[in-house]
């Protein structure tokens, strides 16, 4: 009897389990998610190495808030204000939505402030990261970006107003500035262009950029590992210190043969 009812949970156990095997066979999906979420790290990692996470998860809340926003949001000069107000007064936790999004996006850039101090002040700007660093500087260009594009559509005086100075001062910058403040604005003036040309950048252009450059972002954190404090006695790349010399431990040597943790 034993051994029968060991052979039923086996079969159960491949039955749930067979779905998961199929996409792995295909696609090596399940293991790099595992390799992904259970890598080793140095032990001496503490609170500061989870800003990342921190500003991953408020950009995950900010597109989940927006998906949200834009089924109900009508991008034009006529309707834009009456639907946030709809949003707002009228959907059941609507104004739960759009108070999550509109300071859940100071968060987002506070947080992505913070995470580059913290990647600059620990020196994990350097070789090999320099690559990673370009990223995040791209990053929170755009993430400014989308700030700016998505203040504009509430289209009410405040907003209206902003945006008419954001553009002016674009367009002093030289030799583009004039062409980026017409290419923003639709036109000489801001008008119903100018607004769905804004919806247009802040929903689609900007948030699938920003997705895949977190794509290659987390990919190099995965490849190169994660780098350890400053006052760490393992440097970020290279092996213990000891008698004030730094020698090479088992993870000093990247794939090719350079000083480099990966």
């Amino acid at each position: 009897m034993a051994a029968t009812k060991l052979t039923r949970s086996q079969q159960i156990q491949q039955t749930i389990l067979y779905p998961i095997d199929w996409l792995e066979e295909r696609s090596g999906i399940v293991g790099g998610i595992k390799y992904f979420l259970f890598r080793k790290v140095p032990g001496d990692t503490n609170w500061f190495q989870t800003l990342g996470a921190a500003t991953l998860t408020a950009f995950i809340v900010q597109a989940l808030t927006g998906t949200i926003l834009a089924m109900y949001y009508k991008p034009d000069p006529n309707g834009a204000y009456s639907s946030i107000q709809h949003i707002t007064n009228d959907l059941f936790a609507g104004w739960l939505v759009r108070g999550m999004h509109r300071w859940g996006a100071s968060v987002f850039i506070i947080l992505m402030f913070m995470h580059m101090g913290r990647v600059f002040l620990f020196g994990a700007y350097k070789y090999p990261r320099e690559l990673n660093w370009i990223i995040g500087v791209l990053l929170l260009t755009m993430g400014l970006g989308e700030g700016f594009t998505g203040y504009l559509l509430p289209w009410d005086q405040t907003s209206y107003w902003a945006t008419v100075v954001g553009i002016n001062i674009n367009g002093t910058a030289p030799f583009l500035g004039p062409f980026l403040a017409q290419f923003l604005q639709g036109g000489t003036y801001i008008n119903a262009d100018t607004l769905s040309r804004f919806y247009a950048i802040h929903m689609l252009l900007i948030p699938g950029a920003i997705f895949a450059l977190i794509g290659l972002h987390l990919y190099l954190v995965v490849r190169l590992g994660v780098t350890s404090p400053p006052w760490s006695k393992e440097a970020a790349g290279k092996g213990p210190i000891t008698n004030g010399k730094v020698t090479t431990g088992r993870r000093g040597l990247s794939r090719f043969g350079t000083r480099g943790r990966r």
